[in-house]
């Protein structure tokens, strides 16, 4: 018998990607709420509790009410939402982290999809905590560069209409209050005992994602080999050659991927780590179907992009 999916939130942006990566398939039963009760509670509680497996593509407090309505110890729940990170009674969805992240997962009732920039973010620095390369008190910044769509709808609007602001047409630096909500979600998964200096920038592109940490006082070739080390095996997350795989980096070249790239570049003084992959692949609704993959016991690439 196929195990059946459901969407709680499939018409959002990370809902319909993850609704994209799913519907050809056959191994699973996706089950489609009526467009006209989507919103009906009491129809959302009979999809919510027949499902094995629910995608929750929801605002916080909404993702916080659709698991309160499921009234069963058998549907299982991934949360693309940032309500349930950083609770420690949730698995966190980055299987490539260890092995002891990937069996979580794998037995897990409740798995807390990651953010977009917290996956570049973490991809880099957790490997380097984990091996002793950087202390967990290292002083981090960061800054993360994202196509428009990670917005979602409305920003989607605002960059792809006719009459659209000129300022669109350049970057777009927020977050200034340095407290933006992927912060308690990169120190509480690394370990870490402060919050990085965190800078997030709109493109004016669809889709994709360049995060870069810098590491001033690290010698690169170590971080490169910490780095190829702990993702050796991995098939989703991989290590470009030291100083990367061409002179520059452009941050939409895994748009349309579901895969991850760390590109560590620099000298013996200093270092700088470039995750890049696509802010709905990898960075959202990609990994949320590798979770749903693992915690069914099936290929863990299936349906995605490498």
């Amino acid at each position: 018998m196929k195990p059946k999916v459901y969407i709680d939130g499939k018409e959002g942006t990370t809902g319909l990607q993850i609704y994209d990566r799913l519907s050809g398939r056959d191994d699973i039963d996706l089950l489609l709420i009526d467009e006209d009760k989507r919103k009906d509670t009491e129809e959302r509680r009979k999809f919510l509790n027949a499902a094995d497996i629910v995608f929750l593509c929801l605002p916080d407090a909404a993702a916080k009410e659709a698991v309160s309505l499921i009234e069963n110890g058998n549907t299982r729940v991934i949360d693309a939402s940032t309500a349930h990170r950083t609770n420690p009674d949730w698995d966190y969805g980055f299987a490539e982290l260890s092995k002891a992240h990937r069996m979580a997962i794998k037995d897990s009732k409740r798995v807390a999809n990651p953010g977009c920039h917290a996956s570049g973010f973490i991809a880099s620095v957790y490997p380097l905590v984990a091996r002793d390369v950087v202390p967990a008190d290292f002083a981090f910044t960061c800054s993360s560069l994202t196509g428009y769509s990670g917005g979602g709808k409305k920003m989607i609007a605002e960059y792809e209409d006719a009459g659209r602001d000129p300022k669109h047409d350049s970057e777009r630096i927020y977050g200034l209050n340095l407290r933006h909500k992927h912060l308690p979600e990169m120190e509480y998964v690394c370990g870490l005992t402060q919050p990085p200096v965190f800078v997030p920038v709109v493109g004016d592109f669809y889709k994709g994602m360049a995060t870069t940490v810098m590491l001033p006082g690290l010698d690169a070739a170590r971080v490169h080999e910490a780095l190829a080390e702990h993702y050796k095996d991995e098939k989703l997350v991989t290590v470009a050659p030291l100083g990367g795989d061409a002179p520059v980096i452009y941050a939409n070249t895994l748009a349309g991927h579901d895969s991850l790239r760390l590109i560590v570049c620099g000298h013996e003084e200093q270092a700088i780590v470039t995750a890049l992959f696509d802010n709905l692949g990898k960075g959202a609704s990609g990994a949320a179907v590798q979770n749903m993959n693992i915690m069914l016991g099936l290929d863990e690439t299936a349906g995605l992009t490498l």
